[in-house]
Formats: structure tokens, C-alpha cells, sequence
């Protein structure tokens, strides 16, 4: 390996963004392959545009690299690997991403490994989704089985009026999940940090909050007591073996009014839920994420304050993106402000977050609040 790593990155938008400054502040070199312009990462490295599925692309991009790995499960880094030379480091593993990017197959993985998720039925036509409705009762959760994020691809179910819509519109050649809605009382996720070597380290337990199928809020920690904190890190550890992660991963999960758990998803990268650790925890998600791939030697995750809100800033119209605001949010104290500089806002996208570090979940969730409602896009 070369004295300054070089690191590629699949994928320009703000994952790949905050990884790179990450990256840039342990003195590495960053290189992004795009299929098209993506102002995010503009700037922040060498970015090469072109067809990402072409192999001699894939190769040359290689090539330039000591190590590559990617912002999104869906980015072709499995292909990628087929075609890079043999000392550059590929993470994570193409089986790592077959086993999670197609959400049928991800949800039977975890059954087999015999961690806890809800009841799912793998529907191949129409019927059988509303067959699985009509058994587990409505409302159930129609899935798309692939390119499902941001709650783009969910849609929840009452009726069979709405189950023939919803497999309109979701419906892959090889069906939906369609899976049991579960009452919970509230959602947590935490994430995993592995090298290949086999050294990991897990973040703290963070309660998240929905809006619309959309991640609004995330809360650190998420007040829950020692033993269940230990469980999580368990499944966490599990969960991360059951799929050979090397990188991050991020495991979504249901808590119960009964205080038990269940896995709702997985993500094999850096996530949402973990924005928070930039500002509140010895090392964020993203330095760890570079340093997994890399081998090196991981970073303390835990907490350095007592509390934190993370608050996504989300599109309310569809247009060039111009923030407007920020003297505003900035005048809140204790809050830290992020812009991806995303130039086309439409509604429901991620176009930036605000982080507020404090005592208290209540008061860093009202100063992050009070810092969001100031910017619009």
C-alpha cells in the first residue's frame, strides 16, 4: 500500500461526502466514481464520471485505488470486484451485499441465522401477497425488494383495495415482502464497525423516529437499561457475522411494548441513524467506516456528551435548492449545522441535517428542532 492510501468511493452524494472529509482529515486520498455530476462531492477529491456497469471502467477506476467500497448497497461494487486487480481491498464482499441489497433474501438470511425478525412472506404474484394479508390481518407492509430507502418502496396496507395498488407499484419480476405490522413501541438502530481482520467495535443504541416512512429524528443514547443494551450488542455481533460485514453496518430494529426486539432492516454502510457521532462520539461513523476498510486500527465509539438529537433537513418543493435560514439555525447554541449541497431539492429528500450536543435528550432535541425549522431549501 502506497505511504497515502488512496480510497474510492462508489456513489457522490452525502454519504460519500462525509466519508471523504473523513478521509481527507487522516491525510488519505479519495477517489469517487459517478455515473453522472453530483455537486456533493465536487471538490472534495478526483472524481471520474462515467458508466460504473462498463468493466473497463470499473477496472481503471481499480486500478487508481488501494482500497474501494461504497456509499450505497445498490452501486455495482460486486461487479467492481470482479474486475479490480488483486491487491486492491474490496469492502464489503460482494456476498455481504447479495445477502442484504435484495430484501427478500436479507430477511431469510436473518431467520436462517436465527435472529429475530417479524413475520414475512416472500409473495412471487399478487394473489399470494394478498393471501399473506389476509393472514397475518390487516394492516401488513408491502416491500419492494430492492432499491427500497428513504421510505421509497414501503407502503402500509389496510385494505385489499390498497395490496392490488401498492404490488402495482412494488411489485418486482420476483414479487414483494410482505410482512406482519408489528405494534411496536419504538424504533432503535445501532451500528457495527469490523475490519477484516476481525476487530469491532459497536456503537450506542439510538432511538429513531419516523415520519411517513422517512427518518426525522434520532436520539442518543436511547434510555434503555444495561441488559437490553447488552442484547443489542449481541444481535449487533451476530448479526454482523451472520453476514461477514467488514465496514459498517447498520441494523435497524422494532422495540417491543413487551420490551423484546426484532430486526427490521440492514444496511452494509454508513447510515442515517449515525449522523450524530460526527459532533457526539470520540469517532464518527465515518472515520471508523474508512479505517474498517483499510484494516487499521478502529476508534473509540462511544459517547463524549451526555446526550445528542440528530434532525434530518428534509424537501418540501421541487426546484433549484437554495438554503435559505442558516444565520438563523447557527444562532442556536450548541448545534452543528450540515449542508450537502444538493443543487435540486424535491420533497421528502435528504438535503442536509443539524446535530445539537447537550445534558439532556430533551434539550438537545428542542435546540435541533429549533435549529431545522430556521433553513428551507
Amino acid at each position: 500500500m502506497s505511504q497515502s492510501p488512496v480510497v474510492g468511493i462508489l456513489g457522490g452524494g452525502q454519504l460519500g461526502r462525509m466519508s471523504a472529509f473523513a478521509a481527507r482529515r487522516m491525510g488519505l486520498q479519495v477517489r469517487f466514481l459517478i455515473p453522472e455530476p453530483s455537486p456533493p462531492v465536487e471538490h472534495l477529491g478526483e472524481v471520474v464520471v462515467a458508466d460504473w456497469h462498463d468493466p473497463r471502467v470499473l477496472r481503471a477506476f481499480a486500478e487508481g485505488c488501494d482500497v474501494v467500497t461504497t456509499e450505497s448497497e445498490w452501486a455495482p461494487l460486486d461487479l467492481l470486484a470482479e474486475h479490480a486487480p488483486s491487491h486492491v481491498a474490496v469492502w464489503p464482499s460482494p456476498r455481504t451485499l447479495r445477502l442484504i441489497r435484495h430484501k427478500g433474501i436479507q430477511k431469510q438470511h436473518l431467520k436462517e441465522a436465527g435472529l429475530p425478525v417479524p413475520d414475512f412472506t416472500w409473495a412471487h404474484t399478487r394473489e399470494e401477497a394478498l393471501e399473506a394479508a389476509t393472514h397475518y390481518g390487516f394492516p401488513v407492509l408491502f416491500k419492494r425488494f430492492q432499491r427500497s430507502y428513504d421510505g421509497y418502496g414501503n407502503a402500509t396496507v389496510h385494505n385489499e383495495e390498497e395490496a392490488r395498488e401498492a404490488w402495482n407499484r412494488l411489485a418486482d419480476e420476483d414479487g414483494l415482502l410482505v410482512e406482519r405490522f408489528v405494534p411496536f413501541r419504538r424504533e432503535l438502530a445501532t451500528l457495527v464497525a469490523r475490519t477484516p481482520s476481525g476487530d469491532e467495535v459497536t456503537y450506542p443504541t439510538v432511538w429513531t423516529e419516523q415520519r411517513d416512512h422517512r427518518c426525522y429524528a434520532v436520539m442518543a443514547p436511547a434510555a434503555i437499561d444495561t441488559r437490553s443494551e447488552q442484547y443489542i450488542r449481541t444481535l449487533a455481533d451476530r448479526t454482523m457475522q451472520a453476514f461477514e460485514g467488514v465496514g459498517l453496518l447498520a441494523i435497524e430494529l422494532f422495540e417491543l411494548e413487551d420490551g423484546s426486539l426484532l430486526i427490521n432492516e440492514l444496511a452494509p454502510r454508513p447510515h442515517n441513524t449515525a449522523h450524530y457521532t460526527i459532533e457526539a462520539c470520540y469517532t464518527s461513523q465515518f472515520e471508523n467506516h474508512i479505517r474498517a476498510v483499510l484494516d487499521w486500527p478502529l476508534g473509540v465509539p462511544d459517547l463524549k456528551v451526555p446526550a445528542a438529537t440528530m434532525v434530518n433537513l428534509l424537501g418540501h418543493r421541487t426546484g433549484t435548492a437554495t438554503p435559505q435560514g442558516i444565520p438563523r439555525a447557527l444562532a442556536v447554541p450548541r448545534v452543528s449545522l450540515h449542508i450537502y449541497d444538493k443543487r435540486r431539492v424535491t420533497p421528502g429528500r435528504k438535503m442536509g441535517h443539524v446535530t445539537a450536543c447537550g445534558d439532556s435528550i430533551e434539550e438537545t432535541r428542542r435546540l435541533a428542532e429549533q435549529a431545522a425549522s430556521a433553513i428551507q431549501f
